[in-house]
C-alpha cells in the first residue's frame, strides 16, 4: 500500500475554517491522504467555535494576532510561522482559501520551498485593489504561484484565463461555503436538542420571538468601509429601525474598535435594534434562516444567504462575487444612507420585488465541491511514483502552477 499524500491545511479566519471544513473531511475520510491543519490564529475564538461545530481536530496554531497589530506585522509573523510548519511537515501540497493575508504567505512560502499549492475559491476579482483592501490584492499575488486553481464559478475561471493561468491548472468545483451550509442546515433539522440550545441562546440575545419577529440580519465590518462608510451604515440602519419599528435590526457586531465604537454610539440607544457579540457558526446560520433579508458588507454571507431564500443587500461599492448580482440574489447599495435606506424600504414595501430576489437560484454551487477539490488533488498526484517524484523534482519550474498536471 503506497504512503497517504500529506496535505497541509493552512486556515486562519472564521471564514476559511467554515469553507474549508467540508475539505478537511473529504481529505480525512480518504485513505490515500493524510490531513493536517494549522491555524494560524487571526481570528482564534471564532475559529475554534467553527472546528468545535464542524469536528476536526487543529494540528497547531500559530498564534499570530497582537493587539492593534499593522498588516505588515502580522505579514512577517505569518511568514516565519507558516514557512517553519512547511519546514518541519515536509508535506506533498498544501491548501488555503479566499483572500486573506494567510493565502499571500502560504503561497510565497511554497514557491520558496518548491511545494505546489492548491487555492480554494480561486478567481474571485472586482479589477479594484483597493476595494476589498487588501484581499483583493491578496488574491491577485497569489495566484501566479498556485499549483491548482479551485474557482467557485465560470466567471472566476474565465478571470483566471484572463491573467494566462493555464487551462489544465483550473477546475470548477462550486464553493465549499455552499458544502458547509449544507451539512449544517442538515445537523439542524435533524437534531431537536441542538435546536432548542440555539433558541435559548438566540432567545437571550435577541428576544423570545427572536424566531417570529420579522428580522433583518446586518454584518458590516470590512477594512475599506473603516469611517465614513462604517458611519453611513449606521445612519441608513437608524433610519430603517424607526421607518420599520415592528421590525427587529440584529447586529452580531465585530470587536475592531474601528467598528465597535460607530456601531455603539449611532445604534446603541434604538429599542429595536439589538447589537450582539459575532455568533458562532451555528448561532449565525440559523439567524440567517429565519431573517427576512440580509444587510452585509461581507463576502461569505453573499453566497449562503440566497440558499436559504434571502436576499443580500451588499454594502460595498464591488463585489467580487458577481454572480450573485447576475443572478438576482444580491444587490449592490454601496454605503450610502440614502441608497441603503431606499432599497431596503422597496424590499420590504415591495412583495414582488422582494420575492424575485428570494426565488432567484443561487450561482454558487450545489453543495458537493469539496468531493471534486479532493478527487482534483488526486488526480494531481495520480501515476506519481518514486520515478515519477524524481522526474518532477528534476523539472520544477520557477514558478508553482507550471508544475500541475
Amino acid at each position: 500500500m503506497t504512503t497517504p499524500r500529506n496535505i497541509l491545511v493552512f486556515m486562519g479566519t472564521r471564514p476559511e475554517a467554515v469553507k474549508l471544513a467540508p475539505v478537511v473531511a473529504a481529505l480525512r475520510g480518504a485513505d490515500d491522504f493524510r490531513c493536517t491543519v494549522v491555524a494560524t490564529g487571526q481570528h482564534k475564538e471564532m475559529f475554534r467555535q467553527v472546528a468545535e461545530t464542524f469536528g476536526f481536530a487543529v494540528d497547531a496554531d500559530l498564534d499570530v494576532m497582537r493587539p492593534n497589530q499593522t498588516l505588515a506585522g502580522l505579514t512577517a509573523r505569518l511568514m516565519d510561522g507558516i514557512d517553519g510548519w512547511l519546514g518541519s511537515a515536509q508535506p506533498d501540497m498544501a491548501l488555503v482559501q479566499g483572500d486573506t493575508t494567510t493565502v499571500l504567505v502560504a503561497a510565497l512560502a511554497c514557491f520558496y520551498r518548491r511545494i505546489p499549492i492548491g487555492h480554494v475559491e480561486a478567481g474571485l476579482r472586482t479589477g479594484n485593489i483597493w476595494s476589498p483592501f487588501p484581499e483583493e490584492v491578496n488574491r491577485k499575488l497569489a495566484t501566479p504561484l498556485v499549483a491548482l486553481h479551485f474557482a467557485p464559478t465560470e466567471k472566476a475561471r474565465a478571470a483566471l484565463l484572463r491573467e494566462a493561468v493555464p487551462e489544465e491548472t483550473i477546475s470548477v468545483t462550486g464553493n465549499t461555503v455552499i458544502d458547509a451550509l449544507r451539512i449544517e442546515v442538515a445537523t439542524q433539522a435533524n437534531n431537536a436538542s441542538l435546536r432548542a440550545r440555539i433558541d435559548e441562546e438566540l432567545s437571550l440575545l435577541v428576544g423570545a420571538d427572536w424566531a417570529q419577529a420579522p428580522m433583518i440580519l446586518i454584518t458590516g465590518h470590512r477594512r475599506e468601509n473603516f469611517g465614513q462608510g462604517i458611519e453611513q451604515m449606521c445612519k441608513a440602519i437608524a433610519t430603517l429601525a424607526q421607518r420599520f419599528s415592528d421590525h427587529r435590526f440584529v447586529y452580531p457586531v465585530h470587536l475592531n474598535p474601528n467598528v465597535l465604537v460607530h456601531v455603539k454610539r449611532l445604534l446603541g440607544g434604538l429599542p429595536n435594534v439589538k447589537l450582539i457579540q459575532p455568533q458562532g457558526y451555528r448561532n449565525f446560520v440559523a439567524l440567517m434562516a429565519r431573517c427576512r433579508l440580509v444587510l452585509t458588507d461581507s463576502g461569505g454571507v453573499q453566497e449562503e444567504a440566497p440558499s436559504l431564500g434571502k436576499p443580500v443587500l451588499v454594502m460595498r461599492d464591488t463585489t467580487e462575487r458577481p454572480e450573485g448580482v447576475a443572478a438576482g440574489t444580491a444587490l449592490l447599495t454601496g454605503t450610502n444612507a440614502q441608497a441603503i435606506v431606499k432599497h431596503v424600504t422597496r424590499l420590504l414595501t415591495d412583495e414582488a420585488a422582494y420575492r424575485s430576489m428570494a426565488t432567484a437560484k443561487n450561482p454558487y454551487g450545489d453543495g458537493y465541491a469539496a468531493e471534486r477539490i479532493v478527487e482534483r488533488i488526486r488526480r494531481y498526484f495520480g501515476g506519481l511514483g518514486a520515478a515519477g517524484k524524481a522526474a518532477r523534482a528534476a523539472a520544477e519550474a520557477p514558478v508553482a502552477h507550471q508544475r500541475a498536471r
